[in-house]
């Protein structure tokens, strides 16, 4: 017997999807058809994971490591990306303030489900990773989005924080880089943001998945600081997106209260995910991905003036990450419609700027430059036919 749909929380009316998907699924959908199309939409490496991380999983699944862990993860694994912190930032960490989470998404979720609550609201840029807001939501707790642009080098200033915060503002949330923009925050303004959220009883939770993947300008942690969350994770410079393993820094005092959200949440990280990721440390883990991080720097220095000589304006040269949000507003004033259109007819799968956030959303597109430069070159190509059509 056929039932009504249930009811569900009011809250899944505020969480949007992600419309990358569907250009994914109909990319997809095209690919069976037999279409040939380029996969710029997708913020993953197309490196697969380093074959010793690989090997290193196969032997704990052959050791037996398979049960649960503690719910903030392998000791080693906590002290070796303490060292790791040390040894890229100098940021000096105990062991002890490190949770191994599923993914970064599983670090924000325990900050936020620690931080923010019915009636919070957390502040954060737009545009902005688009789980961010949605986090916070779930939460029960309201997210701000502080309009950023070329200006602020896309992200968060002390004036935009200081215009937007109010009595119930318990977060402000930095992406450095971000995701859509690859920009990074200078360090000057992210210490003067921290003053003023120490002043104000503020949170500070900083997102560092791609910091890693930093190409211009000195690399610098905001977990050196002891007062911060810090977010970051092993998918997108270490290149092991479907392992889903991340971690939080966080400031002694959160610990045990974190250590219960985690039990309640998700219990433990993947147990062989953690201990493959004890490999990613070695020294011919990292020299490995330093090199796929110069391929990943010439893509960006191949497609980045490619697309501002087509009319696409990129006003800030992204720092890191792999990503180029580019103004496409001398083409259209539908970033959603231009996407869909580049790609049924050039076979080009692009990210539209509503999904990451409202402001000029409608004028932008997401180029993800995780494809090897001939791939780059034929997207250019098509690009320049679609153009003159």
């Amino acid at each position: 017997m056929s039932r009504l749909p249930l009811p569900v929380a009011a809250r899944l009316a505020d969480i949007a999807p992600f419309h990358v998907m569907d250009i994914l699924a109909r990319a997809q959908a095209l690919q069976a058809s037999g279409r040939d199309i380029i996969h710029l939409e997708i913020g993953e490496p197309d490196f697969c994971t380093p074959i010793s991380i690989v090997e290193a999983g196969i032997a704990a699944l052959r050791a037996g490591h398979t049960h649960y862990t503690g719910a903030l993860g392998l000791p080693a694994l906590r002290e070796a990306i303490a060292a790791f912190q040390a040894a890229r930032w100098q940021a000096q960490v105990d062991p002890t303030r490190i949770v191994v989470t599923p993914g970064a998404s599983g670090a924000l979720l325990l900050a936020l489900g620690l931080l923010a609550g019915p009636g919070d609201e957390v502040l954060m840029a737009d545009p902005g990773y688009p789980c961010n807001r949605h986090f916070a939501r779930f939460c029960e707790a309201r997210a701000v989005s502080v309009p950023v642009d070329a200006t602020s080098g896309f992200q968060l200033t002390l004036e935009g924080v200081e215009r937007y915060a109010t009595a119930a503002t318990r977060v402000v949330l930095i992406a450095s880089p971000s995701n859509p923009t690859g920009t990074v925050i200078a360090a000057g303004e992210l210490a003067r943001i921290r003053a003023w959220c120490g002043a104000h009883q503020v949170a500070l939770v900083v997102d560092e998945i791609y910091l890693a993947l930093t190409y211009d300008g000195a690399e610098h942690s905001a977990a050196a600081w002891d007062d911060v969350f810090v977010v970051n994770s092993f998918s997108k410079y270490f290149q092991m997106t479907g392992w889903r393993l991340g971690w939080l820094t966080a400031p002694a005092w959160a610990l045990p209260a974190l250590e219960r959200l985690a039990q309640n949440l998700f219990l433990a990280a993947p147990t062989p995910a953690q201990h493959a990721a004890l490999a990613a440390f070695q020294p011919a883990t990292l020299a490995e991905l330093e090199a796929r991080k110069d391929e990943l720097r010439a893509r960006r220095d191949f497609l980045l003036p490619a697309l501002r000589a087509r009319g696409f304006d990129i006003p800030v040269s992204p720092q890191g990450a792999f990503y180029l949000y580019a103004d496409c507003s001398h083409f259209t004033e539908n970033s959603q419609v231009f996407a869909n259109r580049l790609l049924e007819e050039a076979g080009i799968a692009a990210t539209p700027g509503i999904d990451f956030g409202v402001h000029r959303a409608s004028r932008h597109l997401r180029f993800a430059y995780t494809q090897p430069l001939p791939r780059l070159s034929e997207a250019l190509e098509r690009l320049d036919h679609f153009l003159q059509a």
